[in-house]
């Protein structure tokens, strides 16, 4: 009995002793663990950087812009008239040299009746004058028969009716043209878009009494697509660019055009230049007045520094981009220039393969100590 309650006694004894040990290790092995994790909750995580490169940054500008007619032109009465006829209304489609209207003013022919009668008398009075002078001419070269004073005056009269001839043909010249000008003609082939005349109206000249114009012609089939850029863009533009366009009425089509003609100035209110695109429109799909909404290539001309927009702080104090200089912030003043695609150019005081932060702000403060950092693409 004594030998069984010792046997019992050093297993009960033996099995607590090794449950004691295995506690302990699973103790130090949870410490363990519990230090390591804080360790590595303790440690800053690697800041993310880039090194610095050149590139060129293809960007589109996207502006408005207005659609407006090739040529346009207010067309008015040439002389104080009353409408005859008239051979075009709004949405006539017209071609160069066509008669669009008729016109009347009775008054007219009676002053080309009375200039052609000055213009036969003074033709009359200048034949006389130089019969007159080849007869006196011819008989002076006999030496004693005519003075030289009557030669003289006999040439100078035949001089002054040559002028008043001559001033008579061409008021003669003059009413007769005005006449024609009862014949209203289209300038050039387009549409017609205002007619504010009826048939019996009177009408005149711009500016004397006529407040609207009789017609206005418009030329649709060649268009001018109308933008101004801002100044900061102006730089990139170049004649021949191909750009596209969408206009709201067909909002699932798109146009395209090139840049004909560069304004060369900036406007002084908008700070921008005017930049025209020809645009032919024969389907008549477009017409003028119509806004669009314009995507204009600026190619960069040269190479430049861009970073990822994360890397560019735009704060109250200033802008910069931060610079990883000695295991320290260091900021670095820039300007920026173009954005496209999550990218920004900068210009500033830096240096191909200078280290830079891929995402800072302002409250990485300038010479904070950077303890790890983790080198990345710039695309990324």
């Amino acid at each position: 009995m004594n030998i069984i309650t010792n046997k019992l006694f050093t297993g009960i004894t033996a099995y607590a002793v090794a449950a004691a040990l295995l506690s302990s290790c699973s103790n130090d092995a949870a410490k363990t663990d519990a230090a390591a994790a804080s360790a590595t909750q303790d440690a800053p995580a690697a800041k993310e950087v880039l090194l610095l490169q050149k590139g060129k940054l293809n960007a589109a500008l996207q502006l408005p812009g207005e659609l407006i007619a090739f040529q346009q032109v207010d067309i008015y009465a040439k002389d104080n008239s009353f409408v005859k006829k008239l051979y075009a209304d709004v949405g006539s489609v017209v071609s160069q040299g066509q008669l669009i209207a008729e016109m009347e003013a009775p008054e007219l022919g009676s002053q080309l009746a009375a200039a052609q009668s000055r213009l036969k008398s003074q033709e009359a009075l200048y034949i006389a004058s130089k019969s007159n002078y080849d007869r006196l001419y011819q008989t002076s070269q006999t030496p004693g028969t005519i003075s030289q004073n009557d030669l003289d005056q006999a040439l100078a009269k035949m001089n002054s009716d040559h002028a008043q001839l001559e001033a008579a043909k061409s008021s003669y010249e003059e009413v007769a043209e005005t006449k024609n000008y009862l014949e209203i003609k289209a300038p050039f082939s387009g549409v017609i878009t205002a007619r504010n005349v009826n048939t019996g109206a009177y009408v005149g000249p711009s500016g004397k009494g006529s407040e609207f114009p009789m017609f206005t012609l418009q030329e649709q089939k060649h268009l001018r697509l109308v933008v101004s850029v801002p100044e900061d863009y102006t730089g990139f533009l170049t004649t021949n660019s191909t750009i596209t366009f969408t206009v709201r009425a067909i909002p699932n089509q798109k146009f395209t055009a090139k840049v004909s003609r560069l304004a060369g100035a900036l406007d002084d209110k908008l700070r921008s230049e005017r930049v025209e695109m020809d645009v032919y429109n024969d389907s008549k799909k477009l017409l003028p007045g119509m806004v669009a909404e314009v995507d204009m290539p600026t190619p960069a001309k040269d190479s430049t520094f861009i970073v990822p927009k994360s890397a560019f702080v735009n704060s109250t104090e200033k802008i910069f981009v931060i610079r990883v200089n000695n295991g320290k912030a260091e900021w670095v003043d820039v300007k920026p220039g173009r954005e496209a695609n999550g990218l920004i150019e900068v210009y500033g005081n830096l240096n191909i393969n200078d280290t830079i932060l891929k995402t800072a702000n302002d409250e990485m403060r300038n010479g904070t100590e950077i303890k790890g950092t983790k080198l990345v693409s710039s695309q990324q």
